[in-house]
Parts: structure tokens; C-alpha cells; sequence
């Protein structure tokens, strides 16, 4: 089961798994108390839409994408639907669509078409170096240091929208521009972590740490701590047990941690039944 460190590419990989895996999940949490369960596929589907037209056009393969998730971002901090009839995730749901559409417009006038697409989807995590690590754990310790510090911050934010998903009278509620500010805040963080993120993970596998362990968390525990730490663990799990599915089986990473993540869901899904049921 150990074996695989003997190799110094799993090593990376399982590095950098870890790296995106403790800050997607946190955030992941955030995500799902919200309901916006569909704004990291669409932030990490702008991100390689950037990645898409950074190819394209020869040019600017870091800033380009930085621009496009940073501005995805800002643009879905302000959406503010008054129609109860329409809900934010349709919104959100229509420019993944779009982005998707236009990401494989861009890819398909490159040499290697169906390969960059399967990059875009599941990354290529087996080929990271120490300089991206590097690099990418700068930027995520910087995230999750402004996470730590404003924690009660966020975490009155993440409640406030379960709390108040409309006003009495039925009408949509409205943000304070204090919530307006923190909201904006959250969702740049989230934006700079996926575009980072997909580089090297892919959209799927990012999609899947960032929603799979907090659900899980939310599952498996009741008070904020104790969900970020459930799932925190739970996308180590994920990490460990999909790069040695990888490994001993000869499958692609970033599928195999998806898949693996997916198994441990059902694990808990089964846990949390059989407990609500002994409750009942």
C-alpha cells in the first residue's frame, strides 16, 4: 500500500492532492451550507476557458486564466435574482454551459484536441514538479491564512444564507454591504483556489474535493470545527487510497480520485441511514 512513495512522481502527486485537498474541502463547506454547488464547476470551467484562450492566442498561460476566474468570480458575487421563481444554481449552471462550449471550441483548433480536453477534465496531477508545489502552496497558505483569521466572518455568511433564503413576505432578501464585502471576498478566494487548482487537477477532480468531503463532513457531524475537520480527513482518505487505485491498477489519477471519493461517499451516505434510522 506504501510502495507507491518509492516513486517520486506519486510522491508530488499525493503532495499536491493534499495541498488542494484540506483547503478545497474547508471551502467546500462553505459551498454547500450556500447551495452554490454548481460555482466551482463554473469558476473551474472560466479557469480553463482562460487556460483554452491563453493557447489560442500564444500568450499571457498564468495571468490569462487569473483574469478570467477573478473576473467569473466578481461577476457571481453580485448575482441577485428578485424572481423567486429562479433560483442563483440556474443561473450559475447556464455559464458552466456556455464556458464548457467555448473551452472545447478553442481546444479543438489545437493539435492535440482530445488530449488537452481530457487535461482540461481530470488534469494531469502524475506530472507536477516541486516549483509548482511550491507555488501553489504559497497562494493556498495565503487563502487559508484569511480564511483562518476571518473564520467567524465566513462562517456568519455561510449561515446567514441558510438562515435567510428569503424574507418573511416571501420577497428575496438583500445583502448588507458588509455581507456584500465579505461575499465578494469569499468568492475571489475561491476563485484564485480553483483556477490554481485545475491546472494541475483537472475541473472533475477539483469539482469532487471541493463538494464530496463537505457533504460528507455535514453528514458525519453537526458543529462547524467538526465538519471542517470530518472533511478535511475524509479528502486525505481520498487522496491516499485514489493515487493507490492509480498505482496498483493502472488507471488515470485524477479519475481514480474521483472515484475513490465517490466510494467513500457511499460509505457515509450508508452511515448517516442507518444512524438517522436508530434515531428515528
Amino acid at each position: 500500500m506504501f510502495e507507491m512513495f518509492q516513486l517520486d512522481f506519486i510522491v508530488l502527486a499525493f503532495v499536491i492532492s493534499i495541498i488542494i485537498g484540506v483547503l478545497l474541502s474547508y471551502l467546500g463547506v462553505h459551498v454547500v451550507k450556500r447551495g452554490i454547488v454548481f460555482v466551482d464547476l463554473a469558476l473551474g470551467q472560466i479557469a480553463s476557458l482562460g487556460v483554452a484562450f491563453s493557447d489560442y492566442v500564444g500568450y499571457g498561460k498564468t495571468i490569462i486564466p487569473i483574469a478570467f476566474a477573478l473576473v467569473g468570480a466578481l461577476l457571481m458575487s453580485f448575482i441577485h435574482i428578485r424572481d423567486k421563481r429562479l433560483k442563483v444554481e440556474a443561473i450559475i449552471g447556464i455559464i458552466y454551459g456556455v464556458a464548457s462550449a467555448a473551452t472545447v471550441m478553442l481546444i479543438s483548433k489545437s493539435p492535440h484536441g482530445d488530449s488537452d480536453i481530457q487535461e482540461v477534465l481530470f488534469g494531469n496531477i502524475l506530472s507536477v514538479d516541486w516549483a509548482q508545489i511550491r507555488l501553489l502552496g504559497g497562494i493556498f497558505f495565503l487563502i487559508a491564512l484569511v480564511h483562518f483569521i476571518f473564520r467567524k466572518k465566513f462562517f456568519e455568511l455561510s449561515e446567514f444564507f441558510v438562515t435567510h433564503d428569503t424574507n418573511a413576505d416571501g420577497s428575496e432578501f438583500k445583502l448588507s454591504r458588509n455581507l456584500k464585502f465579505w461575499n465578494f471576498i469569499f468568492y475571489i478566494s475561491i476563485g484564485l483556489t480553483i483556477v490554481f487548482a485545475v491546472r494541475t487537477s483537472g475541473v472533475i477532480p477539483v469539482f469532487s474535493f471541493l463538494i464530496i468531503p463537505a457533504v460528507c463532513g455535514i453528514m458525519l457531524a453537526r458543529k462547524n470545527l467538526s465538519i471542517a475537520l470530518v472533511a478535511t480527513g475524509i479528502s486525505l482518505l481520498g487522496a491516499f487510497f485514489g493515487l493507490n487505485v492509480s498505482y496498483h491498477f493502472d488507471f488515470p489519477a485524477g479519475s481514480s480520485l474521483v472515484a475513490v471519493l465517490g466510494g467513500i461517499f457511499i460509505i457515509v451516505s450508508i452511515i448517516y441511514l442507518i444512524r438517522n434510522r436508530r434515531t428515528t
